[in-house]
């Protein structure tokens, strides 16, 4: 009963603070895995990778995940519930005030103000994922060669279809399967 308290409270501040949707609720994401270890870092990468291939949202699909994964089904639910509620609810309201309120200075001083905060975390998200995505700092502090620094096979796909999306603008599912593709050939 106390793994359903956890799930609800957790995600639920989760839902209320990374104003700014999925990518903004990275970083708390990350906090979990130091705080719980309800799941690794490498497989929060691999659940965004999932996330951003399919439909929903990140954060939805991280809760039904860690929730079904620590607490079964009914903390699957419980934890996406969790999750969506405290900004459905914040949702409702601040669309109700901001009819009454649209033209009011100080309510776009706050709007305006959130903009850099959720750039922000979204930015310390994309680099932390990028660190463990393209970087094997274990192996670079067990052996102190630069060569171990870098997961070689992810940095060559990352390159090459950064390249790809500039030269070539294929539709993004075209990326998602080679991407796909390549990570299944080589066993990731």
């Amino acid at each position: 009963m106390m793994i359903y308290a956890l799930l609800c409270y957790e995600f639920a501040q989760i839902s209320v603070f990374a104003f700014g949707g999925g990518l903004a609720a990275l970083p708390f994401l990350y906090a979990l895995v130091d705080k719980y270890g309800w799941y690794t870092e490498q497989t929060l990468v691999d659940i965004i990778a999932v996330s951003e291939s399919t439909p929903g949202a990140i954060g939805i699909n991280m809760a039904t995940y860690v929730g079904y994964t620590v607490g079964g089904v009914g903390g699957g639910a419980l934890a996406t519930v969790a999750y969506v509620a405290p900004s459905l609810l914040i949702g409702v309201t601040v669309a109700v005030f901001l009819v009454r309120f649209k033209a009011n200075p100080y309510v776009d001083a706050v709007f305006y103000g959130i903009r850099p905060a959720a750039c922000g975390l979204i930015a310390a998200a994309g680099a932390q994922i990028m660190s463990i995505a393209l970087l094997d700092l274990p192996a670079f502090r067990l052996t102190g060669a630069v060569g171990s620094l870098f997961r070689w096979p992810s940095l060559v796909m990352f390159t090459a279809l950064t390249v790809m999306t500039f030269k070539l603008k294929w539709h993004p599912l075209a990326y998602i399967a080679i991407a796909a593709a390549v990570g299944i050939g080589l066993g990731f």
